[in-house]
């Protein structure tokens, strides 16, 4: 296993990786950079920590939902819109907000 370095946000991180995955790796990262960004660039949301758990919803709902209907069109790369336009969203990130008060370092 080698360990290759890569930005997310602008943050460098140091990720092991396994032989020949290279390529998935670095395509997963630029995934979650993209779904980071598209959150932080919406202006709704500063913290990192919280950037980062919606950026992880959007994405494993994208997942799910790509899993359940196969032969649908495929969900795309970057994250969906998260601005308050969307009254589920705001919902989410107030619950989160609530959820994660205490804790200013989830990961």
């Amino acid at each position: 296993m080698k360990q290759i370095e890569v930005q997310i946000m602008g943050q460098s991180y140091l990720l092991g990786c396994p032989d020949g995955g290279e390529a998935q790796l670095r395509e997963a990262v630029e995934r979650v950079d993209a779904a980071m960004c598209k959150i932080r660039d919406a202006g709704k949301v500063k913290a990192r920590d919280r950037i980062a758990v919606l950026a992880s919803l959007n994405l494993a709902f994208d997942l799910a939902a790509q899993q359940a209907a196969p032969a649908a069109t495929p969900a795309p790369a970057a994250a969906p819109d998260t601005t308050d336009t969307d009254p589920k969203t705001a919902q989410l990130i107030q619950r989160l907000d609530q959820a994660l008060a205490g804790d200013g370092h989830l990961l």
